[in-house]
């Protein structure tokens, strides 16, 4: 039987409340330095932690930025999911999943940044993880489901692969997100405003919307 002890749950909790510290500390230290650059010294002291406490519970420094980076990606998973799009009309259902993967691309910096990392290493540490993959499953049948719903009533074309669809829909927005600082010299324009943002999210779902029209 578990142990519920008082004193072993409270032990049990602080081991958490630890562990997600570190996450935390390290998702900052990354995003700021990237792997090459990040100290578990300082990830160590952004935690309130010591070095032993995380190479106890995460191993390496490699090991503690795959942990970082299925933190991340299983974050975003969850708010999409949360989207509930199956409830809506197909095309209200794609329009939302545009948006969403725009803004919270957008709102989220530090994961640009993890994945432009993870990609400058050739995704070396995401090909260990299992947890991320399975992430997609279920992301790839939810659009697929929106698909054939749109199909049936006559709202989108036929023959739409749901895993090229996905990467477009999210490719247009990381893009604008990723080299907003580039494109807003280049354009002399500033691209991270909230009327810049607004005017890219229209356009975003102007054109999956059109690929999609029978």
């Amino acid at each position: 039987m578990p142990d519920t002890h008082p004193i072993a749950r409270k032990l049990d909790g602080r081991a958490d409340a630890t562990r997600r510290r570190i996450l935390e500390a390290a998702l900052a230290e990354f995003a700021e330095k990237g792997l090459a650059g990040a100290r578990v010294d300082e990830i160590a002291a952004r935690a309130d932690a010591n070095k032993r406490m995380i190479y106890a519970y995460y191993g390496s420094k490699e090991d503690l930025w795959l942990s970082v980076l299925e933190q991340a990606y299983t974050a975003k998973r969850d708010r999409e999911h949360a989207l509930d799009v199956q409830a809506l009309p197909p095309r209200d259902a794609m329009a939302k999943l545009v948006s969403f993967n725009l803004r919270y691309t957008a709102a989220h910096p530090e994961f640009v940044a993890l994945l432009n990392d993870e990609n400058l290493n050739r995704a070396a540490h995401l090909k260990r993880s299992e947890e991320v993959q399975a992430l997609y499953t279920p992301l790839l049948d939810t659009l697929r489901a929106v698909l054939a719903r749109g199909e049936a009533e006559g709202a989108f074309r036929r023959g739409v692969d749901p895993m090229q669809l996905y990467i477009t829909l999210v490719g247009i927005g990381h893009f604008y997100v990723a080299n907003s600082h580039t494109l807003s010299t280049i354009f002399g324009s500033g691209l991270t405003t909230k009327k810049a943002l607004a005017a890219r999210e229209a356009h975003c779902v102007d054109v999956v919307l059109g690929y999609l029209r029978p």
